[in-house]
């Protein structure tokens, strides 16, 4: 299958090697290649260059936000930052068209001016916004009225998601939403491929708010457990 990939962090290149290794026809998109490319320099949390990434997984290929969208034949995963991928998708709203797409941004304001601070390792914690009334996925959604949007590996790790065996040998629960029946069915198979066995299909795109919402609890749990360890959480019924 001919799957694209939008952005090339490190949650981005989690899934474009599982994809790969899976065998499929993987094409990642970033907002200027020769840019992306011309980097020497590790990013802010370290990673390093895309080049090396690409010069170690031989058969990517790397084009713009829309070239990728309009090479996927479905199946689209938005690793766009939550801050900037409404403008960044409405601006290929046409490529997208007809396509199921996987978002697992997270809607976070940095450094944000807040009366009271939660203070973390890397300075105090981002801000939601949206949050409660309305969520990033449902942002997406209306603003992409012709393409299928799923919320879903928002709950994990990226790292996490593409294996989720390295976590208490995959007994944890990820979750999918979106107002399209066979679009989730799509995030659920892929999933599985993953090797997720409990996937919980929330139903309604709105759900997506408490995936949202819950990435301050993720970060709180990974506070007490020491940050970096890897975890997953489990919907016991």
């Amino acid at each position: 299958m001919k799957i694209a990939v939008l952005g090339t962090g490190g949650g981005a290149r989690a899934h474009i090697a599982k994809l790969a290794e899976l065998g499929h026809e993987v094409h990642v998109g970033t907002r200027d290649p020769e840019a992306t490319l011309a980097r020497t320099e590790p990013d802010m949390m370290g990673t390093e260059p895309f080049k090396a990434f690409l010069a170690e997984h031989p058969g990517i290929t790397l084009h713009t936000f829309g070239d990728a969208a309009a090479a996927s034949d479905g199946l689209v995963i938005n690793g766009i930052d939550g801050h900037s991928a409404v403008t960044a998708l409405t601006a290929i709203a046409d490529q997208l068209a007809g396509k199921t797409l996987i978002d697992y941004a997270v809607p976070y304001i940095y450094n944000p001016d807040v009366e009271h601070p939660w203070p973390t390792p890397w300075g105090t914690m981002p801000k939601l916004d949206p949050c409660d009334v309305d969520s990033l996925g449902e942002r997406i959604q209306r603003a992409l009225p012709r393409t299928k949007v799923v919320k879903s590996f928002v709950t994990q790790e990226q790292a996490t998601v593409v294996n989720p065996k390295a976590v208490g040998n995959g007994d944890h629960t990820m979750f999918v939403a979106g107002e399209d029946a066979d679009a989730r069915q799509q995030a659920i198979d892929l999933l599985k491929s993953y090797g997720w066995a409990d996937v919980l299909d929330l139903g309604p795109l709105v759900c997506a708010r408490g995936m949202e919402m819950y990435a301050h609890m993720h970060s709180a749990i990974g506070f007490a457990l020491g940050f970096g360890t890897h975890f997953g959480i489990k919907v016991v019924r």
